[in-house]
């Protein structure tokens, strides 16, 4: 019998490093994809995916770059997406987090491979060119991934004092399971490090980011929608969660209304990764959760929203690592460890 699955799409900063080869490590035998998006970045003058992630060493001002990231990040996500094991996993829905949604579309047939690669390249190079500001991670959960409510008051507290600061312009941009995304302008950014408790980790600057799911982005969704026709976008196949946890029913919902979203709302208002994953698990009951390739940062944070649900009692990281042991509720495929699991 098919376990039903769940399909989680990674966003910006999950190619790095410890990512360069992963097309070629995983996917030699996955040409049409890569193909297809090799095409797109040829037809517009750029450096294939294939020459990206074959070069000799990892460059940070290349493959960091919103330009490239997206692209190559597109096309290990989607090959993965088609290496998953239909006759083991019925997908019953997808969803992503902030880029993530471009892949979720592609991955839920709203848009064709080719289209999807498009959008993320188009996206990624206006974003490139023409974003601003940036965008600061804190966590706000403690070691056994519980979300401290004196933490949450604290960032809403000091989303009040900053809003009585002229100069300073500070966002909600993603809400990541025990991990709050600031979006903010220059002056915000400085203010953040100062104010922001830290720890050996937080709060971290993102490097390449701009301030994304803020209106500090107004000005991108004319170029977006210059850029990405509307005739790209179909009815779909798979049911897709977005950033607000609407859920987007195959042939249930207007071009248009997708259309407005993923070139409006989605750029400018905050995104709620914590809510989508939430909605996806309570409405379409995943034996199993699968994250894409590449990266491996988005698994905690899925488990970390679904412990704030307390999805099927999930209480805690312990909890959740005993229960992996004996029923596998999340695979990782950007882990060399975790990714057979999805494969035939």
């Amino acid at each position: 019998m098919k376990k039903r699955a769940l399909v989680i799409c990674p966003g910006r900063g999950t190619y790095n490093a410890a990512e360069l080869g992963y097309l070629k490590a995983h996917h030699m035998a996955r040409k049409g994809v890569i193909a297809t998006v090799d095409a797109v970045r040829t037809s517009m003058g750029q450096m294939t995916i294939s020459q990206l992630d074959a070069a000799d060493k990892y460059a940070p001002a290349v493959h960091m770059t919103g330009d490239n990231a997206s692209a190559l990040i597109y096309a290990c996500a989607m090959a993965d997406f088609a290496a998953i094991d239909r006759e083991q996993y019925d997908i019953v829905a997808v969803t992503g987090n902030s880029m993530g949604w471009y892949l979720a579309l592609a991955c839920a047939g709203i848009v064709d491979l080719a289209s999807g690669a498009r959008l993320v390249n188009n996206m990624g190079g206006i974003m490139h060119q023409h974003g601003v500001g940036g965008q600061i991670v804190w966590s706000i959960c403690d070691d056994n991934w519980n979300v401290q409510k004196d933490k949450l008051l604290f960032i809403n507290n000091l989303m009040i004092e900053a809003s009585m600061i002229s100069e300073v312009s500070i966002y909600i941009s993603i809400r990541l399971g025990g991990m709050i995304v600031l979006a903010a302008n220059e002056a915000g950014l400085k203010w953040l490090m100062e104010r922001l408790p830290k720890d050996d980790r937080f709060p971290l600057r993102l490097m390449h980011h701009a301030a994304f799911h803020s209106p500090l982005l107004n000005h991108i969704v004319p170029m977006a929608r210059a850029e990405n026709p509307l005739s790209d976008f179909g009815v779909g196949e798979i049911p897709a969660i977005d950033g607000r946890g609407r859920i987007w029913s195959p042939r249930a919902f207007s071009q248009e209304a997708i259309y407005d979203y993923t070139l409006g709302a989605q750029l400018t208002d905050s995104y709620d990764f914590t809510r989508a994953v939430q909605v996806a698990a309570a409405e379409f009951a995943p034996d199993t959760i699968i994250v894409l390739g590449p990266g491996t940062t988005l698994g905690a944070p899925t488990i970390q929203a679904l412990i704030a649900s307390g999805w099927r009692g999930l209480s805690s990281k312990a909890d959740f690592q005993a229960r992996q042991q004996e029923e596998l509720m999340l695979i990782s495929m950007g882990m060399a460890e975790q990714r057979a699991w999805a494969l035939s």
